[in-house]
């Protein structure tokens, strides 16, 4: 599924939202690094407060950041994406350690811990910016998330549910979110961010 725009986008502006220096409150080093060794993943999975935890909290993953992807107005605001106006998702970006983590292991993670069939939304958050969506940074994560999710369909539909919807394409710039945004449950731990997992289990191959 592809996001398509049918207003014109919003102007946007040449400097960043994130103000420097932003420190990682879980991993202690400024946001948006990405460490020696480490492999980049994007992904956009509903609300990005609960879904960078989730992901901080995996073994091999060495870094985490929030921010806007999929979209056309560069360096949007959280107000702004959430006019729908800018095309973008709230999106993850996830590093991490390929000898200690794999790519398939975080789509599996991805696939299952929200509904990838709810297109626009995720439950009660309604929004283009809640969309499901993965953004490959070469052919070889390319390959194996669509491969992921024809698997994961499989079984989706074994269970009841309907088509994915998951947006599949290359990825564009990640433009960090707010400071405030930034492992916002580790500053907010009662913040509200339901995740919204069909129970199906996300096995590739079978």
């Amino acid at each position: 599924m592809k996001f398509s725009q049918n207003t014109s986008p919003l102007p946007g502006r040449d400097t960043p939202v994130l103000q420097q220096p932003c420190w990682h409150e879980v991993f202690g080093h400024r946001v948006g690094t990405v460490p020696d060794g480490s492999t980049v993943a994007y992904f956009a999975l509903g609300c990005f407060w609960g879904a960078e935890k989730l992901f901080w909290s995996i073994p091999g993953v060495t870094s985490t950041a929030v921010g806007y992807a999929g979209g056309t107005t560069p360096n949007p605001t959280y107000e702004e994406v959430c006019s729908g106006l800018t095309g973008h998702a709230e999106t993850v970006m996830v590093a991490f350690d390929p000898a200690a983590v794999s790519y398939a292991q975080l789509l599996a993670v991805f696939f299952e811990n929200h509904d990838p069939t709810q297109g626009m939304r995720q439950g009660n958050d309604i929004g283009t910016q809640y969309r499901s969506a993965i953004y490959t940074t070469d052919q070889e994560q390319a390959a194996l998330a669509r491969a992921t999710a024809a698997d994961f369909q499989r079984s989706l539909a074994e269970a009841g549910y309907g088509a994915i919807t998951t947006e599949i394409a290359p990825a564009g710039p990640c433009y960090l979110a707010e400071n405030y945004h930034q492992q916002y449950l580790v500053k907010n731990p009662n913040g509200y961010c339901p995740v919204h997992a069909t129970g199906v289990a996300c096995t590739p191959g079978r």
